[in-house]
């Protein structure tokens, strides 16, 4: 059997039928228009282009030069007031030259050197081919009992065990003092940065039979 159209049901309107717009018409496109190259820029503007941006440039270079400069200035500044030790021997009445008592002193009018620690450097003896040997300080004796600090100007003692750093009896050669130089390794702490630490190496020193009574002093360059 063939199929029933179906009817529309009456008062149903018929959708309306949309017209197609009109297509634009296509633009021509116009061929671009070159600009005329600008004129060349004459030799005296250029140098003087070139002289101003040089001149910044400079200036740039000079103000980081001093600000280089001031910043090592300062830090050369603070470093010039960092505390120093200082040494000196007592005078021999008795006994061997090796066994005398040191002192150290805080030259800082300042700055306190803040847990010092001092050792003992054999340099050399003439003749004698022994290297230079270190041992630490004994018998240190620090003005405040039970700290290892130096107050500004303050001065404690010690002794150097050097009989056993030369390995042989010193009794047996008295010219082998003559014959050696001696001197000081001191570590303390940065002032307010305790948790940096100052190595200072004093001069050498050597024993001068001329003086009354004999004493170490500072070695002659």
């Amino acid at each position: 059997m063939a199929a029933k159209k179906s009817k529309k049901p009456p008062g149903q309107a018929r959708p309306a039928r949309t017209k197609a717009k009109p297509k634009a018409p296509k633009r021509k496109r116009t061929p671009a228009v070159t600009a005329p190259p600008p004129p060349p820029i004459p030799l005296r503007q250029q140098l003087l282009v070139f002289g101003r941006e040089g001149a910044q440039a400079f200036r740039q270079l000079l103000f980081v030069v001093v600000a280089i400069a001031a910043l090592v200035g300062v830090a050369l500044g603070v470093w010039s007031l960092r505390p120093t030790p200082g040494y000196a021997s007592e005078g021999l009445t008795t006994g061997s030259p090796f066994d005398l008592t040191f002192k150290v002193e805080n030259q800082s009018s300042w700055l306190e050197l803040s847990n010092l620690s001092i050792s003992c450097i054999v340099d050399h003896i003439r003749a004698s081919g022994l290297p230079p040997t270190r041992v630490d300080a004994k018998d240190v004796r620090f003005p405040s009992p039970g700290t290892l600090t130096l107050q500004p100007g303050e001065t404690a003692t010690f002794t150097c065990p050097f009989r056993a750093l030369i390995g042989h009896p010193i009794n047996d050669d008295p010219d082998i003092v003559r014959r050696s130089e001696i001197y000081f390794h001191a570590e303390y702490d940065v002032p307010v940065l305790r948790s940096f630490r100052i190595s200072d190496d004093s001069a050498h020193f050597s024993f001068d039979t001329r003086r009354l009574p004999p004493r170490w002093v500072i070695a002659k360059p």
